[in-house]
């Protein structure tokens, strides 16, 4: 919270991942606190963010609790390689980056 400056953490990242991905988590979230209070970059894409996190062992991203199921499956019609999506593409527009061939939603 940048207003209040509160960390939250989700009591559900110990119970899955344990008392290690706990403290990752904690320290990720300190380096976004400090960072802001010192008015430095403090979003993951920010070399002070990035420079900070390696100094004092915390992860950039932390584990995700919930498995990500992608919504839309593409299939190359030539070599049947697949693209999972979370989002719609346009099969007009785009083709197989391995054998440039036609994609089609299966």
């Amino acid at each position: 919270m940048l207003r209040t400056h509160h960390i939250e953490i989700n009591p559900a990242v110990y119970e899955r991942y344990g008392q290690q991905e706990l403290i990752a988590v904690i320290k990720h979230e300190l380096c976004h606190y400090h960072l802001h209070l010192q008015g430095r970059g403090y979003k993951h894409r920010d070399k002070d963010f990035k420079t900070l996190a390696n100094n004092v062992g915390a992860p950039r991203f932390c584990q995700p609790l919930q498995a990500v199921t992608p919504k839309h499956i593409y299939e190359c019609s030539q070599c049947g390689v697949r693209f999972y999506r979370q989002r719609k593409i346009d099969t007009l527009r785009y083709y197989c980056g391995q054998c440039k061939g036609e994609i089609k939603k299966v």
